[in-house]
């Protein structure tokens, strides 16, 4: 064979085998392509909001309440389907919840890109996968999801399937673009520094359980507590219950699942005359030695305001507060003007919507004219409808010196709190609230929630709850604003509970004596030494302690006579038999 024809040949081999290579890497990529198709230019509303990485939430110990994690999702470009029916039977066989009227409907339209189904698991992509069918392709997606399950579900809020904030910090997040960038670390990355709430998951699973168990203790329909850092507003927990999964919100706009303690306006009753008493020592028109005569109710129209349990005697200021006389409170109120009180509840922001990261937030609600009746009336918690968190935002600055600090659901420091801090009030005034808030702890309707150790003070409120335009008597809210340690008080609380029932052990009684200061009592002995608060024993508490310890031990002891006495009969029994 010549050489020219040997070399030839040569070439003609590796012009072969060129070819056979190039149709190899494009029958391949093809192959690749029938299967993972590269996203449309543009796919579903949403995509760019997928494409954005949310922070991750955290408490504020670091532990996380939010994340995102990558899922797959199915979708088609219908003008690549070659039998719609068989791949619509296909589909529904391998995904049964599916509907085969809605897939064929969707495969028949001619467009570029139809969703088939989001969320898809790692199994259910590698069955549809396995089908074959042209035309089909996947996407990484984007899901939130909630590690804790319902704990601080609407503190949290949720995002929808594209990722969108719809409730709570979520939504917040959404809504402050230069917050939301700003917490974008690496965006080209798609990484993201966390959002730390001042949230404390300990203490949130406590407030819930605590709530929990009494709402099934005295069969209430709803409740809510509040945690806060009286110095700094930082919001330590938040909850209302009934509570839904922000990893299946379904239920999340279900009346029932009402954000109480943002989201809802409320009379509370007789814990707003802690406002009343703070405004008549403030103004000066009152002082602890001051006396209200309450023998006889105030006539106001056609109604009367008279007391729940009437002393007919003369108060002095601190008993009209721990008997929560509403005669007295009413004539503390007179004394001060119905002017000068209009002008208070606005200093202290009653008459404005507060504002806080929860995009859930009810503005007060008050009478539309301030008269001398609606004075009257606002002075023990009737007339006069607060979000809860606006009230603990308020009360917390009546006993922290008089400041008033907006509440945060993000961590943050004193230095930064400073910066939103008010006076409503002055630091002697604070002074005397903290010895009426602890007074009503160990003499009056708040001493079922004095813990040992913490001395803890208080306020009491229950309300009548409007029914078909009138008060009820059997339907109530109930309150409990607590706040220790009372010499130097570091956190507040409040506890609501919604129409409670009498029990067994409360005499057929179902006011907030009864229910909620009892459970706020619970609370704060289990959260106190979380939140690094020490117990430090009075020697009155010591004395009292040793004399329950004293009185235990006895029914023990006799409780193992009557043990022992009992086993001695039946052995006595026996050997007669």
């Amino acid at each position: 064979m010549t050489q020219p024809l040997m070399k030839g040949q040569k070439r003609l081999r590796l012009v072969m085998t060129l070819f056979l290579g190039c149709f190899v890497a494009i029958g391949v990529k093809l192959s690749t392509l029938a299967i993972y198709a590269p996203e449309p230019s543009a796919p579903a509303r949403g995509e760019e909001v997928a494409r954005i990485p949310r922070p991750a939430i955290v408490d504020r110990n670091g532990e996380v309440l939010a994340t995102d994690i990558r899922i797959p999702a199915l979708y088609a470009d219908p003008r690549k389907i070659i039998d719609v029916d068989e791949a619509a039977e296909l589909l529904t066989a391998t995904l049964p919840e599916l509907n085969s009227g809605e897939i064929r409907r969707k495969l028949n339209q001619k467009r570029a890109f139809v969703w088939l189904k989001r969320e898809l698991t790692e199994k259910q992509r590698d069955l549809v996968h396995n089908l074959g069918i042209p035309g089909l392709y996947f996407r990484q997606e984007i899901k939130r999801i909630y590690p804790k399950g319902k704990l601080a579900a609407h503190v949290l809020g949720y995002t929808d399937v594209d990722s969108r904030g719809l409730a709570g910090i979520e939504k917040y997040l959404d809504g402050q673009g230069a917050l939301f960038k700003a917490s974008l670390a690496e965006p080209n990355a798609e990484k993201a520094s966390p959002a730390q709430l001042s949230i404390d998951v300990r203490v949130q699973h406590a407030l819930t359980d605590e709530l929990n168990s009494a709402m099934a203790l005295y069969k209430a329909v709803a409740a809510a507590g509040i945690v806060m850092d009286v110095h700094t507003g930082e919001v330590v927990a938040a909850v209302s219950l009934p509570d839904y999964s922000p990893n299946d919100p379904r239920d999340a706009q279900k009346p029932e699942y009402l954000n109480r303690f943002t989201g809802g306006a409320f009379e509370l009753g007789s814990v707003v005359k802690a406002v009343t008493f703070a405004m008549a020592l403030d103004a000066g028109t009152a002082n602890l030695d001051t006396t209200y005569d309450v023998r006889f109710p105030i006539s106001v129209g056609r109604s009367k305001i008279d007391d729940f349990h009437p002393e007919r005697r003369t108060l002095t200021l601190p008993e009209v507060f721990t008997y929560s006389s509403n005669i007295g409170t009413v004539k503390m109120a007179l004394d001060v003007g119905q002017k000068g009180h209009e002008a208070f509840l606005r200093k202290i922001g009653f008459y404005d919507k507060l504002r806080t990261e929860m995009p859930e937030a009810a503005g007060p609600i008050l009478p539309q004219r301030f008269t001398r009746v609606s004075s009257m009336t606002v002075s023990f918690g009737h007339g006069i409808s607060i979000e809860p968190m606006q009230f603990v935002a308020v009360a917390g600055g009546l006993i922290n010196g008089g400041m008033m600090i907006e509440p945060t659901f993000l961590k943050r420091s004193a230095e930064d709190a400073a910066v939103f801090a008010r006076p409503i009030i002055s630091p002697e005034t604070s002074e005397k609230m903290r010895y009426l808030f602890r007074l009503n702890a160990t003499n009056g309707t708040g001493a079922k929630a004095d813990v040992p150790g913490y001395r803890v003070g208080g306020k009491t409120g229950t309300a009548e709850k409007v029914v078909n335009g009138s008060y009820s008597g059997d339907a109530r809210l109930n309150s409990y604003l607590a706040a220790f340690p009372m010499e130097n008080p570091r956190y507040i609380t409040l506890v609501l509970l919604d129409e409670p029932k009498p029990t067994p052990d409360s005499h057929g009684y179902a006011t907030a004596g009864w229910n909620v200061v009892p459970t706020s009592g619970r609370l704060i002995a289990r959260i106190a030494p979380i939140l690094g608060i020490q117990p430090e024993l009075t020697l009155a508490e010591q004395e009292k302690l040793a004399k329950e310890d004293a009185k235990e031990a006895e029914r023990l002891a006799l409780e193992e006579e009557k043990r022992a006495a009992a086993a001695l009969q039946e052995a006595s029994a026996v050997q007669g038999n």
